[in-house]
């Protein structure tokens, strides 16, 4: 696995391009997969496929919920002679109703997740819980930097996973043995609610945001009345489920059974991502 690249698909979303890092510095090539990369990779054009999967020793699969062709790619880096596969997946997706009736896109899991599984591929699958990042480079960011983070997450608690916990993961599936037919549950070492989050940035950035709980219903008329169409604000109200009745609030071992360490805990995230709030 040492001459041939891994390729990474989804090479400059937050996970992808940490696991590129840190394949980079452990000097492994790596190949990453985008539009507009030098061998050009796009869900929805079979075509851009082969080239991308040529000669690769293994591939990290993070793909978006709309992505409909994954198992079909599977199947083709399977053909192709890929010798190991990691797939991102997303905490809950077997369990029924997780997210709610509005969200969808566990089901796009799951199917993932029983392609990587039917491939003949060894096979690791990574489910996450909410990223940290969120609070510093995701869908709470401006938010946060406004002063007001205003959800449909009630009181509940979620134990949020470092991004960097999950490249590591990855890595080490990708280049180590032991990490084959492994479904590893990703987690921090702790759960906060997210007015314990907010109090968290503030404590090492000196940047003030309160919570706000807003009922579901409501929320789903807040975005609505902001421009978002009735289903994606439906969705994304589902997407918030969880964390309202404090599902992701349980603290997984995944982080702990890859890499024999423990995670990485929510402090150390605001101590490293500090300047981000520190500019609002």
């Amino acid at each position: 696995m040492a001459s041939d690249p891994i390729l990474v698909v989804g090479g400059t979303g937050k996970t992808g391009r940490q696991v590129v890092a840190r394949l980079s510095a452990l000097g492994v090539p790596v190949r990453v997969a985008s539009r507009t990369a030098e061998r050009r990779f796009d869900w929805t054009d079979e075509a851009t496929w082969g080239p991308a999967l040529e000669d690769v020793a293994g591939v990290y699969v993070a793909a978006p919920d709309e992505a409909e062709t994954v198992p079909a790619f599977v199947a083709r880096a399977a053909d192709l002679g890929v010798g190991r596969l990691v797939l991102l997946s997303a905490r809950g997706v077997d369990v029924p109703g997780y997210y709610g009736p509005d969200y969808h896109g566990a089901g796009g899991h799951l199917r993932n997740e029983e392609a990587v599984r039917a491939s003949g591929v060894p096979w690791t699958i990574l489910r996450p819980g909410w990223f940290a990042q969120n609070f510093s480079e995701g869908f709470f960011l401006d938010p946060v930097r406004a002063g007001e983070v205003r959800l449909a997450a009630g009181d509940g608690a979620a134990a949020f996973v470092d991004t960097g916990d999950i490249a590591d993961v990855a890595v080490a599936a990708l280049t180590e043995e032991g990490h084959a037919g492994e479904v590893y549950e990703l987690s921090g070492p702790r759960a906060l609610t997210l007015a314990e989050a907010l109090a968290e940035i503030e404590r090492v950035s000196g940047h003030a945001a309160r919570y706000v709980a807003v009922p579901a219903e409501e929320f789903v008329k807040e975005l609505v009345g902001q421009g978002w169409p009735q289903a994606d604000a439906a969705m994304w109200t589902s997407v918030l489920a969880p964390v309202a009745a404090g599902r992701e609030a349980v603290v997984a071992d995944g982080v702990r059974r890859a890499l024999g360490r423990e995670a990485t805990d929510f402090t150390e995230f605001t101590r490293a991502a500090a300047d981000v709030w520190r500019s609002a």
